[in-house]
């Protein structure tokens, strides 16, 4: 069973790229390993870029975090990190004390590539609402067991193993 998150991505501050502003900067936020959903780029507005829009996501049971990166526009065409932060579902969940569809507005610090914290900040409210079915993309569960061994012997051995894949579908709403 899933949760849905809805997340408000409010707002950045000190948003640089090697010491220069950024521009059309978006934001991409992903459930763990799972899919991404970016924002509309916002056009140059420099260090303090501000999107104040939603993205409701699949938030898995099991999941402990989620991702928020800022990213800019190269003059490419290519997305390029400003920074990005891992956000613990404790901050947002009931783990925090607060009640089921209490809004949470929290301000992260943004790390570079290589994991050093920058001056950059990203400012989100997070808020857990009740499932909602709407399209998704879902990749088909694996079958549980697994034949092991020469094909003449299975029937004799049982030559079946049974275990419980860690491997799940990931739910994508955009």
């Amino acid at each position: 069973m899933n949760r849905s998150l809805e997340i408000t991505l409010i707002s950045g501050k000190n948003l640089r790229l090697h010491k220069k502003p950024v521009k059309n900067a978006v934001v991409a936020v992903r459930v763990e390993h799972g899919c991404e959903c970016l924002t509309r780029p916002v056009p140059d507005k420099g260090t303090n870029p501000e999107w104040n829009e939603n993205l409701v996501v699949d938030l898995p049971l099991h999941a402990g975090f989620i991702t928020v990166e800022v990213k800019c526009k190269s003059s490419s065409g290519s997305y390029k990190l400003v920074g990005g932060a891992t956000v613990p579902v404790s901050d947002f969940t009931r783990d925090s004390g607060a009640p089921e569809g209490y809004v949470h507005f929290l301000s992260y610090s943004l790390r570079d590539s290589n994991g050093v914290r920058t001056d950059g900040i990203v400012n989100i409210s997070a808020k857990l609402a009740a499932p909602a079915l709407s399209h998704t993309c879902e990749v088909p569960r694996p079958e549980i067991g697994v034949p092991v061994g020469d094909q003449r012997k299975i029937m004799v051995a049982g030559g079946l193993v049974t275990g419980v894949p860690v491997w799940y579908a990931q739910r994508c709403r955009c």
